[in-house]
């Protein structure tokens, strides 16, 4: 029964988001605003400081990350919007609109059903944006802030899921098909949300690919990097149900750290990703 309860929330996302006229979830509100802002190639800092301070919780995690130790070197405390954006970037502005919008949607009344569910998802998407911001920082050339974007939204489809799944108590009931649904088609999903938000395709390959097992030898691609620091992260911070836990295997990183360089690489970050947690979550 409960797999016929799963084939209607599929069903009506296709619906929702094959259309000319897609409906896009209200959680995500916030991020069209800022989405819609960036792409003005004559914004100010003012203007957007404008924008972002119209929104108290944005507001207090742009100064945040502003005053983090992994971004805010010199010590300087900064404690105006203006800023902030000014230290973090117009990109950072972008990941905390979408953090913003996820940590709404998992607070909201309506997610109560799976509060201990939402907690874990939340830490190991803050988990997973932190690391890949560290590991494009230190271990790669990409650019730390697209990195971290990427892993804030990296489970965008699970988000998308439970916000779906509140309208079906027989399904919320059942954990084994819960967590199938969830497993199986959160990438799929995420890709499917974002392209119809019109995000590039290197994200949205990244995205639906972050679980695909594969070797990997170098962090060279957004996909590959994303993969990397999920795979750590479900080991650190995993979001599933541990009733259904698969033990993760780090084997497969071999080509690209031996035990002892990832050891160290994990220790040596641990304050920074500590930091960036603490902003986008605080």
């Amino acid at each position: 029964m409960a797999n016929e309860f799963s084939f209607r929330i599929l069903e009506d996302i296709a619906r929702d988001l094959s259309g000319e006229m897609v409906c896009f979830p209200t959680f995500l509100d916030i991020t069209f605003q800022v989405r819609t802002a960036l792409k003005n190639p004559n914004l100010t800092i003012e203007q957007l400081g404008t924008l972002i301070g119209a929104e108290p919780l944005m507001s207090t995690k742009i100064i945040r990350l502003a005053n983090s130790v992994a971004i805010n070197r010199s010590g300087r405390t900064i404690i105006d919007v203006n800023s902030a954006i000014a230290r973090v970037g117009m990109e950072a502005v972008r990941s905390v609109s979408f953090a913003v919008a996820m940590e709404q949607l998992l607070n909201s009344k309506k997610m109560a059903p799976f509060q201990a569910l939402s907690r874990r998802l939340w830490e190991h998407t803050m988990h997973v944006a932190a690391l890949c911001r560290v590991l494009a920082r230190r271990t790669s050339r990409l650019n730390p802030d697209e990195a971290m974007f990427a892993g804030l939204i990296h489970d965008i489809g699970v988000f998308y899921l439970l916000s779906r799944t509140v309208n079906f108590p027989e399904l919320i009931a059942d954990s084994a098909e819960l967590q199938q649904l969830l497993v199986q088609w959160h990438d799929n999903i995420g890709h499917a949300l974002l392209s119809a938000m019109g995000l590039p395709e290197e994200l949205l390959i990244a995205v639906q690919e972050h679980e695909q097992e594969r070797q990997v030898t170098t962090l060279a691609t957004l996909t590959d990097l994303l993969f990397v620091a999920n795979k750590l992260a479900n080991v650190q911070q995993p979001w599933r149900d541990p009733q259904f836990q698969e033990p993760v295997d780090l084997s497969i990183l071999s080509q690209l750290f031996d035990a002892d360089a990832l050891t160290t690489l994990l220790a040596e970050s641990a304050d920074d990703v500590a930091a960036l947690k603490s902003a986008l979550g605080g």
